[in-house]
């Protein structure tokens, strides 16, 4: 399920369905439901605060929710940070916004970034999966 809660951008829901699907079927793990909600940096700032306990708008959150049954995974992405740091990367901000997907799909996986090591390895993970959607 593809939420939009931005004001103005959009991504397409068909290639979000996408980009998870890929990243699921590359890892060899099975789909769970996953929820992928788009919005801005002020909403993204409120979940990071809430539930991470970090004051700061940040560019995607992946909560995994899924293990019970009863919930589904959820992707929050936001469209603001996505098109500043297209316009930042010199990419296309409909390939920005698929990495942050893939990103978060991973995290979903078990994927960490939180030393440099992992950092590096989910950076290739991403590029790999990036360059099989492009």
């Amino acid at each position: 399920m593809v939420c939009t809660e931005h004001p103005f951008l959009r991504f397409p829901r068909k290639e979000a369905e996408r980009a998870i699907r890929s990243v699921y079927a590359g890892e060899g793990r099975r789909l769970n439901p996953v929820t992928v909600i788009f919005t801005t940096s002020t909403l993204i700032r409120g979940i990071n605060r809430t539930f991470l306990r970090h004051d700061r708008a940040t560019d995607v959150i992946s909560f995994p929710l899924a293990a019970d049954r009863q919930m589904r995974d959820e992707i929050y992405i936001n469209l603001d940070y996505a098109r500043r740091q297209a316009r930042d990367y010199g990419v296309r901000f409909q390939d920005e916004a698929r990495r942050l997907l893939i990103h978060g799909s991973l995290h979903l996986l078990g994927y960490r970034d939180d030393s440099l090591r992992r950092r590096d390895q989910m950076r290739r993970r991403e590029d790999h999966y990036l360059v099989r959607l492009t």
